[in-house]
């Protein structure tokens, strides 16, 4: 019988990743989220554990860590990876300039990192994606990316309900590569459904920012 219930613990060991990164991908696929859903989550835990592997205990100290999911009501999925060590310069790769923060938010809905004496965790939320946007029209909404000299220009059209608000963040964040390139986001083209789009704006700022770059948004 599944279990909408995950939890592992192992040594801060790099070969313990990969059996981590199977057993996670085989309770998700479990669950019910499909072979996309399921490698995007996978990708950012996979960072997340790599992270603590590499950064929570400096040699000679040894110590574990901790994978816990669980899948709520809404079928929302919750990932936290937790270490107990100390960390004694902050790794590139969990600063806000970091590429491994930048694909965690790539791959998953929401990132949150917390720090303190005990060791770290690291939060992971990714929802199944009723509505899939990308290049290719996905009902009434469409997203259309092209590169041009100063940047990556998306232009969204149709509706975006509230719902396809992570999935339309996912893919102006993955546009604008985790937010190392400038993004501008051209609405002209919006349908009367607007809902999903200021939070999805709103991340996608965050992340440019973060990596130096900025958001630039046309409306009618």
């Amino acid at each position: 019988m599944h279990e909408d219930f995950l939890a592992l613990r192992f040594p801060a060991d790099p070969r313990e990743v990969a059996p981590v990164r199977h057993q996670l991908r085989e309770w998700l696929q479990d669950s019910g989220f499909d072979e996309d859903e399921a490698s995007d989550l996978v990708l950012a835990v996979s960072e997340a554990v790599n992270n603590s592997v590499e950064h929570a205990y400096p040699a000679p100290a040894r110590g574990t860590v901790e994978v816990r999911a669980r899948v709520v009501r809404d079928g929302t999925v919750d990932v936290d990876v937790t270490d107990h060590g100390q960390w004694r310069i902050p790794p590139p790769a969990l600063t806000m300039r970091g590429r491994g923060l930048l694909l965690m938010r790539e791959s998953v809905d929401e990132v949150v990192i917390d720090r303190s004496a005990r060791g770290t965790t690291v939060r992971l939320r990714r929802s199944r994606s009723p509505v899939t946007l990308g290049p290719e029209t996905a009902g009434d909404c469409e997203v259309r990316v092209h590169e041009t000299s100063s940047g990556v220009v998306a232009v969204v059209r149709g509706d975006v309900p509230a719902q396809a608000g992570p999935s339309l963040r996912r893919t102006l964040t993955t546009a604008a590569r985790g937010g190392t390139v400038p993004l501008t986001v051209d609405l002209t083209e919006l349908g009367s459904d607007t809902a999903g789009v200021q939070q999805a704006l709103h991340a996608v700022a965050e992340a440019l920012e973060a990596a130096g770059n900025r958001l630039t948004v046309r409306t009618r």
